[in-house]
């Protein structure tokens, strides 16, 4: 069975404003309506390219989610 690592989801003024306005990897400022990582383990949201390289990483079987209904904030 795989666990959902990574919440995708884009980028929103709610998220950016109250929660978080850059990658928690690399520093990366994000931008409103850029696609965006919620890294489940970690509790922090991650850019694209985190999200990939960490996920190569893993040892774990993990798979991004769409935050079509999932977002954390709606």
């Amino acid at each position: 069975m795989s666990e959902n690592c990574f919440l995708k989801q884009e980028a929103t003024l709610d998220i950016l404003s109250h929660v978080a306005n850059f990658c928690a990897e690399c520093y990366t400022p994000l931008a409103e309506n850029e696609i965006i990582f919620y890294d489940m383990k970690n509790y922090r949201y991650l850019c694209s390219s985190c999200q990939e390289t960490i996920q190569e990483k893993s040892t774990e079987n993990c798979n991004p989610e769409d935050g079509v209904d999932n977002s954390l904030f709606s």
